[in-house]
């Protein structure tokens, strides 16, 4: 009865006036921010932060929450129109959503996507209510270890998402790694590739390199290749057009990637972008039709927007009973909890139910209201693509600019946006595949990181990275996907040579 009385006081807060009005507001918001290129989950909940101020905890969480599933949600709208992401957690849904726009189907992809996140996020919201106590016990499991295992896992992606030549992945994935090692060391306080400028002491910041190769990149490539047509085929098809043959082919990717960004999402450290990530990487490797990916593929768009959706839900566990943030946008939603007064930890689930249980079944309303709020509006959101190409392209640079230049202030970062534009033009041009860039950018400062901590805690013996069998799962099927191109390829030989 302790547990069920608990749980009723957390529907007893949502299903307040205020409960429903601040979960349909943040949704909202959350979604409004999310489509626009260059802003995401992190500016919203900044810019909420001073809003709550005042407000009892747990209206204040609905509030916040809201707009953080509700970013991740509509992030993808400018990921499919405009190969713009504006987060981390939306780079993998450009991958297939935009080349989908482009073959004359932006309403489809757009419906596509609000469907997966919709189920992605309440299939995790309902194993956040069933399994996070015990979770948060097993997330607790994961030390530095691990943590270098998940890595190196993800990196192994770049085997299965590079299109042509597996040099070309492997150089860009060491390019985005080396851009990602720029900056001050943390463990050692020594800069490092900075080229004696003050400007690169702090890194580079994600947006700057995301929307660079991706949204100025593509806009280069739109310029120069005049034949390329960007409004004929791509503004004629904004009705919601899901045949019983698509809802079918998106099935299996929701159903076990909603697990997948789940259980990738409780990992405190991880979260939605490694989570999209390995979903796509999951589903090419699944796929009969794996060249597919990459030109339009449904189960492309569907794998990372399932998994990113899950995993931004799961990420509330650590939070709340661990006290953990996952991410940097869960960061600022543990700091906006100190203000309030709240302290998230094991014993928040006991002193304050309330809560608790409340943003739980918010996300069930949430999730709700975010799928009646996009669908009806597919259409209208799609025919940003009837724009002439020419204004297109000069808003898509406007928002680029603005977004960068409204994180950080920083003139600097508008050159570094261009530069990164440049070369994302040239990668395109010569055929190198840019997701192992964004990919090992992402994923090497964390990596790197891993690998210092686990080694200083073993005094420097490597075997620490398979003493515990989590650990050697991961790095065993990250092995298997690594050397998996060359099997395929000797085997391949050796058929061709039996005939």
């Amino acid at each position: 009865m302790g547990a069920f009385g608990d749980i009723l006081q957390g529907f007893q807060a949502v299903f307040s006036v205020y409960g429903i009005l601040f979960i349909l507001i943040g949704v909202l918001v959350g979604t409004v921010v999310g489509i626009m290129p260059g802003l995401g989950p992190i500016t919203a909940i900044a810019v909420m932060i001073p809003v709550t101020y005042g407000m009892e905890p747990y209206l204040a969480l609905f509030l916040m929450a809201g707009v953080y599933y509700g970013a991740i949600f509509g992030g993808s709208t400018s990921s499919i129109l405009l190969n713009a992401p504006g987060a981390a957690s939306t780079v993998a849904s450009s991958f297939d959503g935009y080349p989908m726009a482009k073959n004359g189907e932006p309403g489809k992809a757009l419906a596509i996507a609000a469907i997966a996140s919709f189920v992605g996020g309440t299939v995790a919201v309902i194993l956040t209510t069933l399994l996070a106590p015990l979770l948060a016990g097993f997330a607790t499991s994961f030390g530095p270890p691990e943590y270098f295992a998940l890595m190196f896992l993800g990196l192994t992606a770049i085997a299965a998402l590079s299109e042509g030549s597996m040099v070309r992945a492997l150089i860009s994935a060491t390019l985005g790694f080396m851009i990602a090692t720029i900056g001050i060391d943390s463990q050692t306080g020594t800069s490092r590739y900075v080229l004696g400028s003050s400007n690169l002491l702090s890194g580079i910041d994600f947006l700057v390199v995301a929307m660079g190769l991706f949204a100025i990149g593509e806009v280069c490539y739109l310029i120069i290749n005049r034949k390329n047509k960007l409004s004929d085929e791509m503004t004629k098809a904004f009705k919601l057009k899901l045949t019983k043959n698509d809802i079918k082919e998106m099935s299996g990717p929701m159903s076990r990637n909603s697990f997948l960004g789940f259980f990738i999402g409780i990992l405190p450290g991880a979260g939605a972008t490694i989570a999209s990530f390995l979903a796509y990487l999951s589903e090419k490797k699944l796929s009969k039709n794996p060249e597919s990916f990459g030109k339009g593929s449904i189960k492309g768009l569907t794998a990372p927007e399932t998994a990113n959706n899950a995993a931004s839900t799961g990420s509330f566990i650590p939070l709340l009973s661990l006290g953990i943030p996952g991410s940097g946008t869960t960061a600022l939603l543990l700091g906006a909890l100190l203000v309030l007064g709240v302290q998230p930890g094991p014993g928040l689930i006991e002193n304050d139910p309330q809560l608790f249980w409340g943003v739980i079944i918010s996300m069930y309303i949430g999730n709700i209201f975010l799928l009646i709020i996009n669908l009806p509006l597919v259409p209208y959101i799609a025919r940003v693509l009837a724009i002439p190409r020419p204004l297109l392209i000069s808003l898509v640079i406007t928002f680029c600019l603005i977004g960068i230049y409204a994180v950080s202030f920083n003139t600097f970062d508008l050159y570094l946006l261009l530069l990164f534009g440049v070369l994302g033009f040239v990668m395109k041009k010569l055929a190198f595949p840019l997701a192992p860039f964004i990919l090992a950018f992402i994923l090497g400062e964390m990596m790197e990181t891993a690998l210092r901590q686990s080694l200083t805690l073993a005094n420097g013996n490597w075997m620490v990275f398979v003493a515990k069998p989590v650990s050697v799962i991961m790095l065993t099927i990250a092995a298997l996907l690594l050397i998996s191109p060359l099997v395929m390829f000797i085997v391949k030989k050796f058929r061709n040579s039996q005939m």
